[in-house]
């Protein structure tokens, strides 16, 4: 019989976007907008530890095992042990008792129905347990689990409690779960986790080295290690706008992140959670396939009132401009789009290449080509994102057309509720932040300051009266739109469409939303020039009203006087004229 390893090595299977860091910028109802890696970071771990002979417990996020069960089967077939690490990546602050237990359960049926074993462990999605969090503990214990890794001492915690230091027995009413705590070590008087990932790609290589050396050399117990898969991924996409220390946390030597767990899988015999403490995952039975629900007669009187083959044809914007790091979430996103507008219309997607100089193009018709719903056009010269607008709208066959971002910045899924807002009279619906119904969100307050300053000065000059006039997440009347000339192609067009309506007597709503920071690629948008730019559209506009205002008072004093002059010439019509008095002779 082989003896048990030594040590225990952690995995936390996740994709890159998942990450607590990222939690404050995006929201797990858009996760699966973005391009996932984690089939690829999971391969990558599994070589990794093959090639060095180690096991590890993998803790597996529920929405993973349910989006990915193949990849999940993948590490169990590969001899791994599989865990359970909450459902959504939320911590246990964010939960109620309840909620908590919830999460477990849900994940926990995820996770067992893609391994078809019994889950034994846990580790807590996002951040640790702390001393007001045991009550997590008696939850998981009166669940059922073995075990629990959710405890890393760090920055004094459980200063007062040493045994919480090393693997013990946690005691809940009648039932008991052991903890595994994460191994930590002192550093400049603080416990930090000596073999953790963060930690291992943060600190110096020959310092972790001598901390994991220091705790295996003063210890009885395992050296408990962990890592994430996305740390062996340098090529996964880069968000940008989420603040300085968070890009170094997440980006911060993940080339050289290989190497050193290799290092550290050299100089260690690891192995995974079970294998230590003698366990063994007992198969689960095979889950009962639900029944259908049937339909009660409200429903049935429903569906059955619900109109076929008369869907209202809509056609969606999509301008871009060296956007090749964002074409795979694009095509996430515009097939949740169809799948859910498509319920009420029937939609097509005009995507308007505005002479990318990158790989936009290439990729757009990589990954678009076998889409019939997704038309492409290409400008030979950058014209702007107005004109790239513009361009897609006079392609689209249908006469409600509508613009989003190609960052979608705002959520897509809210023209469900923008479209019905263009009834007869209305020539174009426009989404507003800075409504009182709206919102933003990581948006920095210069930028913000800059905008709600420009539309007060609109406001001043049109009789259009919004809180918002650049933003390019609109609804439009493609028969109003289409033929209007802009003299400016690029962000300035965005607003002059809306001025140039205004002259034109139409009109324009806005519908409150929020708007989101940019997370992939780069904003295009030069701010001095574009306030520039701004003052100048604003001269123009003001110079066109006093020209339209003051031809429509020379036209009615015009009209007046050929009114008064007509009058004057004409015959008289008098019915009775006045007798003429007779001349006499003097």
């Amino acid at each position: 019989m082989n003896a048990p390893p030594r040590h225990i090595l952690t995995v936390n299977l996740e994709d890159y976007f998942q990450v607590g860091a990222f939690n404050k910028f995006i929201q797990k109802n858009r996760w699966q907008r973005f391009e996932s890696r984690v089939e690829v970071t999971t391969d990558r771990t599994l070589e990794l530890l093959a090639k060095h002979g180690a096991t590890a417990t993998f803790f597996v996020l529920g929405w993973v095992a349910e989006q990915f069960p193949e990849v999940v089967k993948r590490v169990a077939d590969a001899g791994h042990e599989v865990g359970v690490r909450g459902y959504y990546h939320r911590g246990v602050r964010d939960m109620t008792p309840d909620e908590f237990r919830a999460d477990v359960v849900r994940a926990r049926t995820a996770v067992e129905g893609a391994t078809g074993r019994r889950a034994l462990g846990f580790r807590l999605a996002d951040g640790w347990f702390g001393p007001d969090d045991l009550w997590a503990l008696d939850v998981l214990a009166d669940l059922g689990f073995a075990y629990d890794s959710s405890i890393a001492p760090m920055r004094g915690t459980f200063g007062d409690d040493p045994r919480r230091l090393t693997p013990h027995e946690h005691q809940a009413g009648g039932h008991s779960i052991l903890e595994l705590p994460v191994s930590t070590g002192a550093v400049l008087g603080m416990q930090v986790p000596v073999a953790g990932g963060n930690y291992l790609r943060q600190l110096p290589r020959w310092f972790t080295r001598r901390a994991a050396e220091r705790w295996v050399a003063n210890h009885p117990h395992p050296l408990v290690a962990y890592f994430h898969t996305w740390e062996l991924d340098a090529d996964q996409p880069e968000l940008s706008g989420i603040g300085f220390f968070r890009r170094m946390r997440h980006y911060r030597n993940l080339s050289r992140m290989p190497a050193r767990i290799g290092e550290l899988l050299v100089s260690f015999p690891f192995g995974s959670a079970a294998d230590y403490l003698g366990l063994s995952p007992e198969p689960v039975p095979p889950r009962t396939a639900f029944a259908p629900m049937a339909l009660n007669e409200t429903d049935t009187q429903r569906l059955a009132h619900t109109p076929t083959g008369s869907l209202l044809p809509v056609s969606v914007v999509v301008p871009c401009y060296n956007e090749e790091l964002l074409i795979a979430h694009l095509k996430n996103t515009l097939e949740e789009v169809d799948e859910k507008l498509g319920r009420r219309y029937e939609v097509e997607f005009v995507i308007v290449d505005d002479a990318s100089t990158d790989d936009t193009w290439n990729r757009l018709s990589t990954t678009f080509a076998d889409c019939p719903k997704v038309r492409l056009v290409r400008h030979d010269v950058n014209q702007g994102v107005a004109a790239a607008i513009l361009s897609g709208i006079r392609a689209a066959h249908a006469e409600v057309v509508c613009s989003i971002d190609s960052d979608c910045s705002y959520d897509p899924l809210k023209l469900g509720e923008m479209i019905p807002l263009l009834t007869p009279g209305i020539d174009l619906v426009t989404a507003s932040p800075y409504h009182p119904g709206g919102g933003v969100k990581n948006v920095p307050e210069w930028r913000l300051g800059l905008s709600k300053g420009c539309a007060w000065l609109y406001r001043r000059i049109l009789n259009t009266k919004l809180h918002t006039y650049t933003s390019c997440f609109r609804v439009y009347r493609r028969s109003t739109v289409a033929a209007i000339p802009l003299k400016n192609g690029r962000f300035l067009g965005v607003a002059e469409l809306i001025g140039r309506l205004d002259l034109a007597g139409k009109k324009v709503i806005e519908f409150p939303a929020v708007l989101e920071t940019r997370l992939l690629g780069r904003s295009k948008l030069k701010t001095f020039r574009t306030i520039l730019g701004h003052m100048k559209l604003m001269l123009d506009l003001s110079i066109d009203r006093w020209r339209q205002d003051n031809s429509a008072d020379r036209d009615q004093v015009i009209r007046g006087q050929l009114s008064h002059l007509k009058k004057s010439l004409e015959p008289s019509r008098d019915p009775d004229p006045p007798t003429p008095i007779p001349l006499t002779p003097a």
